[in-house]
């Protein structure tokens, strides 16, 4: 069938979402709502104004700036029902583009301020994500995050959890946060353990910092996956190592702009990076934090770099051959989908 592409076509395309942060995608009158039933002190309960505060608003933040955003988040992701609540907002969100499967990712240790457990954490998100599954056509999976900037012992601790969550929800350990003085070798401890338990890994490499990180994340803790990795084309032995050996690339473009990681989406590797014949994925980071979606990102992606329905099939197919699910489910998933794909021609 002959299709403009438009948000709406998009919209209604099959998806993945595989690097999406829980605590940076709630809804903004979650927020509001949490914070009056939970007591939580907000900057200001105008929705105006909250927006202002925990969206961003200028281009060129730098890393650490773009993580503070998150402090206000947290506030109100402090109890188990806050967590199962987001968790199955953010799933009906993704079902609404149709998005078929979503990891979210998170760090319980984030969560704990007000006596929740970690476990107590983990046990809530799942019952959250598992309502949305009930409810709406989507899967769902979770990324535990261990934080570059937080001790070593504590990443490891995580992934413990993440071991005793195997099989139970979550599907895969990341290592998240400023890059800058916390490399990831650091954590190299908590990621043998991952790996010894055949746990699918993610890291955020290359988003502040150069390509060391990544070939960190590669060769020290075994990454399957690279969270945003915008400066990868700087070594171009290690482009090719990554491009061989299929790591997938999970691109984030507004949230790439708004850390200043790149200065223009003209500049922006994406487009390098699918020419080249990397496997790239687009996903939002934090749609709440970054005032994006899917369905925007995708929609960028063919402003910018005029990708067209034919490229669109091939990073959609991606996202699920990338995801971290057994290889049956996805190659079943995949099948589902290319069919209608395949029905889809450019105007």
């Amino acid at each position: 069938m002959n299709v403009k592409i438009t948000e709406e076509f998009i919209r209604e395309l099959p998806k993945t979402e595989l690097h999406c942060h829980l605590d940076g995608s709630l809804r903004l009158n979650t927020i509001l709502e949490l914070a009056e039933k939970d007591k939580v002190d907000l900057p200001t309960r105008d929705p105006d104004m909250l927006r202002k505060a925990v969206t961003v608003q200028s281009n060129g933040i730098t890393l650490p700036e773009y993580i503070k955003k998150f402090d206000l988040t947290l506030k109100v992701l402090q109890t188990p029902e806050s967590l199962t609540r987001t968790a199955f907002e953010l799933a009906e969100d993704c079902s609404k583009e149709n998005v078929l499967y979503l990891e979210v990712r998170y760090s319980p240790i984030l969560h704990t301020k007000q006596g929740m457990t970690t476990m107590e954490s983990v046990d809530a998100v799942i019952k959250g994500l598992k309502q949305a599954e009930e409810e709406f056509k989507i899967k769902t999976g979770i990324i535990i995050c261990g934080i570059r900037s937080i001790s070593p012992e504590v990443s490891y601790q995580l992934a413990e959890l993440a071991v005793a969550f195997k099989n139970r929800g979550v599907v895969g350990f990341d290592l998240a946060g400023v890059e800058e003085n916390f490399p990831a070798k650091d954590h190299k401890e908590a990621f043998y353990l991952i790996l010894d338990n055949n746990i699918n890994t993610t890291l955020h490499a290359g988003e502040d910092f150069g390509p060391e990180s990544i070939h960190q994340a590669v060769h020290y803790c075994g990454a399957h996956r690279i969270g945003h990795g915008v400066r990868l084309k700087e070594d171009g032995d290690l482009l090719n190592y990554i491009t061989d050996h299929r790591i997938a690339m999970e691109i984030c473009m507004t949230s790439n702009i708004h850390t200043g990681s790149v200065k223009t989406y003209e500049n922006h590797p994406f487009k390098f990076y699918y020419d080249y014949g990397l496997r790239v994925t687009l996903n939002t980071d934090n749609r709440l934090i970054s005032n994006t979606s899917l369905t925007k990102e995708f929609m960028l992606a063919h402003q910018y770099f005029n990708l067209k329905i034919p490229d669109f099939k091939e990073i959609i197919i991606n996202g699920f051959k990338s995801a971290f699910l057994p290889h049956r489910d996805r190659t079943n998933m995949i099948r589902r989908i290319a069919d209608e794909l395949d029905t889809y021609v450019s105007v």
